[in-house]
């Protein structure tokens, strides 16, 4: 298309010339041969009109005739000549090829040529109709008349329009207001145009629509801002959703509806509530008449869930909610559109360890909750799971008295113990110091694995603190019950060195009961280290030396032993040498006399 041989709307209407197209004068109408003619006068008018035809019948020019008959080639029509004429049947044939056209049918031709061969005018619907709608064109673009057409498939840049035999050009950015992304949709439908730009030389027509919808806008437009007030309830389409908000047209212009006001609870964006199209009524919260800009809410057209929320929900009432967001303090549960709870940590279950509510519920999860306390002024709604199940601890204490034997699963093994969990759902401790009675246990994994099924006894339930101590050791007798009796001091006693550290070494006098042999107690020489003199496996006698079953401690001497030995048989030869032999101090005083001193008195002493 050359832009120069293109004939604008504003050309168009200088343009005045009134045989467009080549379009001749067409003569008068002829009374049709269906017609009857009753008496002798109208017959002598009927032929001096008929002859009049004669003469001003020409070729070129458009003629209204009749259909009177339809075959499969051709449509014959009578246009008030001595002859009919014949327009073959393809230009009646719509595009889903059934036939437009019946006998009787009143229609404009263009007479080609006046006889042919067989004596039949040659005629033209197709050329009739295309003259008729150039003048039409030529008319509208000079006029600014609005047009008609089918939308009858996609060409390159746009649509093709038919608008009566002739195709015209609609381009893509003339279409709509806004782009169209599928224009297979716009294909079938009849719709209005305003043409923009001819040529008749070149058969090109250019086609607008969004002209039309423009002028429609700035109307409507104008209508709106004469009624538009804030406060005011209106009806209007979703244009389109953003990340923040939608855009609704209220009529030839566009107001925001930010997210935070399209609905009273919590939406991660506009197209959870809204789709583009949707009829919605919104409240107009704030319009700058000057500025031309509206502000809208959806959730101030309905009342405030909050207000009535004390009334509906009061403490200690049960509810079901919708878990909405996990955070490190707590779960927010969503009640209805626009009113959550927070269930605080600490709220979620009787189970003091857990370490993150998601451990518990995650978000879309259903869950029974109960008020626990409600502040509308802040909204805010104090809520609880735990509350919905039994205290376990009241259960725990109710079931398992003190010194009742449980059975349960190891849990947990830490450096301090071993955690047995229970169908109850709380967990037992059994510190490192309750395992055995005699057994040095460095770390509880010697001896129990995850999953282990262990015995214990009920030492202590603390439901307030939470805390539910356990025993192993309790389940078989303390052998340091009765040591006090078994053991006494100054016994010698024999065992097996099971130890030996800096300050001494243990001896196991039997299972569960070991004795210290401190370092001063080994030999009445000085030893540096206690392994100089002993080493575990080691077979030794001691005596007791001291008893204590409270610490469960007993202390042994092996230089005691040995010197309570010795005394023993220095006693022994004594007693062996009989009533006349002197005693020590009496052959020291006797050597001394011999020496000539003596022992001095207690007086000279003095």
């Amino acid at each position: 298309m050359v832009k120069e041989e293109m004939v604008s709307a504003e050309e168009e209407r200088k343009q005045t010339s009134p045989e467009e197209g080549g379009e001749r004068k067409e003569g008068k109408e002829l009374p049709r041969r269906d017609e009857p003619v009753e008496d002798s006068t109208q017959r002598e008018d009927f032929q001096t009109l008929y002859e009049e035809s004669l003469k001003t019948l020409e070729e070129g020019q458009i003629l209204r005739g009749i259909v009177v008959d339809i075959t499969p080639d051709h449509v014959t029509v009578d246009v008030g000549y001595k002859s009919e004429g014949q327009i073959p049947m393809q230009e009646f044939l719509k595009r889903d090829k059934k036939v437009d056209v019946k006998i009787g049918d009143r229609i404009d031709v263009l007479l080609e040529k006046k006889e042919s061969e067989e004596g039949l005018l040659t005629l033209s619907k197709e050329k009739a109709d295309k003259i008729k709608v150039w003048k039409e064109i030529s008319r509208s673009c000079r006029e600014g008349e609005i047009i008609e057409g089918e939308i009858v498939g996609k060409v390159k840049g746009g649509l093709s329009v038919d608008i009566g035999r002739i195709q015209a050009f609609l381009p893509g950015s003339q279409i709509d207001l806004k782009p169209i992304r599928n224009l297979d949709t716009l294909v079938g439908q009849r719709l209005k145009f305003k043409v923009i730009k001819f040529n008749r030389k070149r058969n090109n027509i250019v086609l607008s629509r969004r002209v039309l919808l423009d002028e429609e806008r700035k109307q409507c437009r104008e209508e709106t801002l004469k009624v538009l007030k804030e406060g005011d309830l209106i009806e209007g389409t979703v244009k389109n959703l953003t990340d923040y908000g939608a855009f609704i047209d209220l009529g030839g212009m566009d107001g925001l509806l930010h997210i935070t006001d399209i609905s009273w609870g919590r939406i991660g964006h506009p197209s959870e509530k809204l789709s583009i199209g949707d009829r919605i009524k919104v409240k107009v919260l704030h319009f700058d008449r000057e500025k031309e800009k509206v502000s809208l809410g959806l959730k101030q057209a309905t009342p405030d869930p909050w207000e009535t929320v004390p009334r509906r929900y009061p403490g200690g009432s049960r509810l079901k909610g919708k878990v909405v967001n996990v955070t490190d303090y707590g779960v927010f549960v969503e009640l209805e559109d626009g009113v959550e709870g927070l269930v605080h940590i600490s709220e979620l279950t009787w189970n003091k360890k857990m370490k993150h509510p998601s451990k518990v519920v995650h978000i879309g999860d259903m869950v029974e909750v109960m008020v626990l306390d409600c502040d509308p002024a802040k909204r805010r709604i104090s809520l609880g799971m735990k509350q919905i199940e039994p205290n376990p601890w009241a259960l725990i204490e109710e079931k398992y008295p003190v010194g009742t034997k449980v059975v349960g699963r190891v849990k947990t093994v830490t450096d301090f113990g071993i955690f047995i969990g229970f169908d109850e759902g709380v967990d037992g401790l059994v510190h490192v110091s309750e395992i055995s009675w005699t057994k040095k246990i460095k770390h509880p994994n010697e001896l129990y694995k995850k999953g282990q099924e262990v015995e214990a006894v009920v030492l202590n339930i603390d439901g307030r603190n939470e805390r539910f101590s356990l025993g192993i050791k309790q389940l078989t007798p303390d052998p340091w019950k009765d040591v006090a009796r078994r053991y006494r001091k100054g016994e010698v006693v024999s065992g097996k060195v099971t130890n030996v550290t800096d300050f001494g070494a243990f001896v196991e006098l039997e299972e569960g009961i070991e004795g210290l042999v401190h370092v001063s107690e080994i030999s009445r020489e000085k030893i540096e280290k206690p392994s100089d003199a002993l080493k575990v496996g080691d077979a030794v006698s001691a005596m007791v030396l001291h008893i204590d079953p409270h610490d469960r401690r007993i202390g042994l001497s092996i230089k005691g032993l040995k010197e309570r030995a010795e005394k023993a048989e220095i006693e022994k030869y004594i007693s062996n040498q009989g009533p006349t032999t002197p005693s020590l101090g009496e052959l020291i005083q006797e050597e001394m006399e011999k020496r000539g001193g003596g022992l001095p008195s207690k007086k000279e002493g003095a």
